[in-house]
């Protein structure tokens, strides 16, 4: 689940491998450039964790951030039945 720290938006992800972590940021890569909001992101092997704020609202949380968490709550669900 998401949750807020340190004025942003954060959420841990575990996948099987690094090839399926990255499959899943390569779709959130996606719709960061559709939605010209673009998140801090780490990911090690299977572990990612991405961070969402609004730099132009003085790096905090935002409605614009909200709604990219649940866009990318979206896509983990399409993709974690695929």
């Amino acid at each position: 689940m998401w949750y807020e720290e340190d004025n942003q938006l954060v959420r841990h992800f575990s996948f099987r491998d690094f090839k399926e972590a990255f499959r899943f940021m390569t779709k959130v890569a996606e719709l960061a450039e559709e939605l010209d909001h673009h998140p801090w992101w780490s990911n090690v092997y299977s572990d990612l964790t991405i961070k969402l704020s609004t730099h132009s609202a003085g790096n905090r949380v935002t409605d614009k951030d909200r709604d990219m968490a649940e866009k990318i709550d979206l896509i983990l669900e399409q993709f974690r039945d695929q």
